[in-house]
């Protein structure tokens, strides 16, 4: 299949949207950015050339808005979800539902193509509300539109990431990082841009239609790896300190309270479980990308932690 001429990009102002929206840009295409608010992602526009991306208004929970965004598109890309729930941005509004009605969208309005961005870890039968309602929005998706391909990443990497970047800003702040359940838990870092490249071939290759595919980078960590990589590429000194589940349980259902909060109940039962590719399913190689090292990418990003900024090369000794 030839590379679509119109793509709609369902929550692309994200961090892992904005890169999909950069490499369908810089191949030629046009993209709508569907978001609650435009004016979030107006700063995308200049990835490409006049007039090639525009934000739109849509949201996930109104079908309308839904078969609005969608009309006339050749493709669409779904990357809305939530850590943490808000309001009327619930895990069963936003990822169970919403998912399904904009599936339904694109099947009516005769779309050719849909990825839907799920997460390793995606179980009907997982004690997580989080991963139970991502296993319900693959479920209502490929019941709308059986052609659509599903992507499960591992915790994405990269410039911008919500990962590596806030534990390397809480090592900057305070004396210890968590070791939640004794950072037993191990993860398979995917570097944003092979997550990007994964779904613009999705969209283009026929084999892809109905498949689900597990992204996990070249390497297996366990969150304690994690956090001493943290400290070892922004030169921070910090206690890691193991910290019992039951503990955990309890901090998250106090900072759950919170607008934003750091943690909750869920992510802790999240973290119960490994979050690797399972290898039931296909993975980046099968879409041709061969995926990056997390020790290739952090260095160029992980810097500006260090003592003194990026620039100070005596941090670096």
């Amino acid at each position: 299949m030839a590379l679509p001429r119109l793509v709609t990009v369902v929550g692309g102002s994200g961090f892992i949207g904005r890169q999909i929206v950069q490499e369908l840009a810089r191949l030629g295409v046009k993209v709508r950015v569907a978001v609650r608010d435009p004016e979030r992602a107006l700063d995308l526009k200049p990835l490409g050339d006049v007039g090639q991306i525009t934000p739109i208004q849509a949201n996930i929970r109104n079908a309308d808005s839904l078969r609005a965004a969608v009309r006339g598109a050749d493709a669409v890309v779904n990357l809305v979800g939530i850590l943490a729930e808000g309001g009327k941005q619930t895990f069963e509004a936003v990822q169970a539902q919403g998912p399904g009605l904009l599936a339904a969208a694109a099947a009516q309005e005769g779309v050719a193509a849909f990825v839907h961005i799920s997460a390793i870890g995606a179980s009907a039968d997982s004690k997580s509300v989080y991963a139970r309602t991502k296993a319900a929005g693959e479920k209502a998706v490929l019941s709308a539109f059986p052609d659509a391909a599903i992507l499960r990443p591992s915790v994405v990497f990269g410039p911008r990431d919500d990962f590596f970047n806030r534990f390397a800003e809480l090592a900057r702040t305070a004396p210890a990082l968590p070791l939640i359940g004794g950072g037993k838990a191990r993860f398979q870092p995917v570097y944003v841009g092979d997550v990007a490249q994964a779904a613009v071939q999705a969209l283009t290759r026929p084999e892809a239609r109905g498949k689900t595919y597990e992204l996990g980078g070249p390497q297996i960590f366990t969150f304690k790896d994690l956090m001493q990589l943290v400290l070892k590429e922004t030169g921070q000194r910090a206690l890691l300190l193991p910290l019992p589940f039951a503990v955990a349980s309890l901090m998250g259902a106090v900072m759950g309270l919170l607008p934003k909060p750091p943690l909750t109940t869920d992510q802790v039962t999240l973290l119960k479980s490994d979050n690797v590719a399972g290898g039931n399913f296909p993975g980046l190689q099968r879409l041709g990308v061969t995926p990056t090292a997390a020790n290739a990418v952090l260095p160029g990003y992980m810097d500006i932690y260090r003592k003194g900024g990026r620039f100070n090369e005596q941090s670096r000794t």
